[in-house]
């Protein structure tokens, strides 16, 4: 039994939407098809995850297709920078632009031949025609409807044009676009999300355009050929496209192709309910990404706010998203995403990182480069920039940061600057500075491992070795000599981060002859 025939038993109208998969060579394959009018931001990546979860839960392919038609509010660089940003997420595609694949090409500015036939296709069976309603009498016509207080609709004027008069404006070289022509008694569909729907699109719509002028398919029409035409299975899509979906589907009817089928996603919303908003750019997956953001606390944070899956926590890894995907468990309710949350995400997939040797290396270089950005060399001692160094920094430090860069503020910049201070903030502490030194150096020097329990309870029994100074005074000395602040991490966690060797060099200055003598 394949796998899509066993989802069947399990999972009611998705196993029978998969069924379909199990006598297909292509399988299961589904497409994540954003336009490069604009760079990939959390709405956009959440469609992809759950495209690529369903792909990777069934054994399918998930493809990257550039829907880049409307080229005149193409960004420089988006259609570049949004496979990027899938990469770095950890979600790349099979088949993309830049992979290329079987189907191809993948950038639908590439395909204009294939849509343009396929309209002349329509136009030569009856359910299609050619336009010459000019931008100005279109423009009228929304005038009108607005003023009216109609919804303003395409009245379908040339849908009526004698053939004779259509060859003669071909023949005149007139500017033209190709319609669809809607007909009357859209069929239900179901959606895998929201179950039997019907649009009457002829009732409320005039006909839609499907090829422009500059021989550029619409979205209408070009999504259902690249879907055709790339053997999609599924669609899963966010459910701004449902109401969309009856007008396709009499596309689908009229070419005589079998539709994929259909799966809209519920919106990803701000906590209150409002729409997410990508006017400050603070949505984009690229700031994410620059602030420090990790990729996996992105998905994870984008997934736990919504439906989908047999359990929701924080702190999934990829595979365990991809193990607990259930597509039956999507429901129509929006996702709120509470972003406040995300630097706890953050934290604990950054621990995670820390405790795996591989991506505790990369994290070690990331912190070496920003420590470099951010303090000159001049600045940074050489043995505190070595990876060892660093590395027990991040372990020790992993559960009390939400990003790498907390660790470049100023209450952890003792760990890479070294303290100066004076004789008279020395002697303002105690008189016994040199005494307590030489205790805590002999005792780093004979632990074989500092700990920092084990510290808290011997750094007690080293006050009971000096003549006057109590307990608070001498933890004011050392995080004097250690740091050089007056409040931060326990003495302890201090010396523990600075290790043994670092630990003793700092506290060496409190021996020089300078500080033995105060006045």
């Amino acid at each position: 039994m394949s796998s899509c025939m066993r989802v069947c038993v399990r999972w009611g109208q998705w196993g029978v939407a998969l069924r379909r998969c199990s006598s297909s060579d292509a399988g299961v394959r589904v497409r994540f098809a954003p336009s490069p009018t604009g760079f990939l931001h959390l709405g956009g990546l959440r469609t992809a995850l759950y495209n690529y979860l369903f792909a990777k839960k069934y054994g399918g392919t998930f493809i990257l297709r550039l829907e880049d038609t409307d080229q005149n509010r193409l960004v420089l660089g988006a259609a570049q920078a949004i496979e990027d940003m899938l990469d770095w997420a950890g979600i790349p595609p099979d088949e993309s632009p830049l992979r290329g694949g079987p189907v191809g090409p993948y950038l639908q500015s590439q395909r204009l031949e294939l849509y343009s036939s396929t309209a002349q296709q329509l136009v030569q069976s009856g359910h299609a025609y050619h336009c010459f309603c000019t931008p100005q009498r279109l423009q009228l016509l929304k005038k009108e409807a607005l003023r009216s207080g109609q919804t303003p609709r395409y009245d379908n004027r040339c849908r009526h044009l004698p053939a004779a008069q259509v060859e003669q404006r071909l023949a005149q070289g007139l500017s033209h676009v190709i319609r669809f022509r809607l007909q009357e008694g859209a069929e239900p569909f179901h959606d895998l999300v929201f179950g039997w729907t019907r649009h009457e699109v002829a009732q409320v719509e005039g006909d839609p355009v499907i090829l422009k002028a500059d021989g550029f398919p619409t979205y209408h029409l070009a999504n259902i050929v690249d879907d055709h035409h790339m053997g999609v299975s599924h669609v899963l899509r966010g459910s701004e496209w449902l109401i969309s979906t009856s007008k396709h589907l009499l596309m689908y009817r009229a070419l005589g192709w079998t539709p994929p089928t259909f799966a809209h996603m519920p919106l990803l919303m701000n906590k209150d309910g409002s729409k997410l908003s990508k006017r400050q750019g603070d949505i984009f997956i690229q700031r994410f990404r620059t602030e420090g953001v990790l990729p996996e606390a992105l998905l994870d944070i984008t997934t736990n706010c919504g439906s989908g899956f047999d359990s929701n926590g924080m702190g999934r890894s990829l595979q365990e998203l991809i193990s607990d995907f259930n597509p039956s468990k999507i429901t129509t309710h929006s996702a709120l995403l509470d972003l406040d949350k995300l630097p706890e995400f953050n934290r604990i997939h950054l621990q995670r990182r820390v405790e795996d040797p591989q991506l505790c290396s990369s994290l070690v270089c990331e912190l070496q480069t920003q420590l470099l950005q951010q303090y000159s060399e001049l600045s940074l001692d050489r043995d505190i920039l070595q990876s060892n160094s660093i590395k027990r920094v991040l372990h020790h430090r992993k559960g009390h940061i939400s990003y790498v860069k907390d660790l470049l503020s100023p209450q952890y910049s003792y760990l890479w600057i070294r303290p100066s201070f004076s004789p008279q903030q020395v002697a303002a502490v105690t008189l016994e500075a040199p005494h307590i030194a030489a205790l805590v150096i002999r005792l780093v020097e004979q632990s074989r491992e500092l700990t920092v329990d084990w510290l808290n309870t011997e750094l007690k029994a080293v006050v009971k070795q000096t003549h006057s100074t109590k307990y608070r005074e001498m933890m004011k000395l050392l995080r004097l000599a250690l740091s050089g602040l007056h409040q931060g991490p326990s003495v302890a966690e201090m010396m523990v981060c600075l290790g043994a060797s670092e630990t003793t060099l700092r506290l060496h200055k409190l021996l020089l002859p300078s500080l033995t003598h105060s006045e």
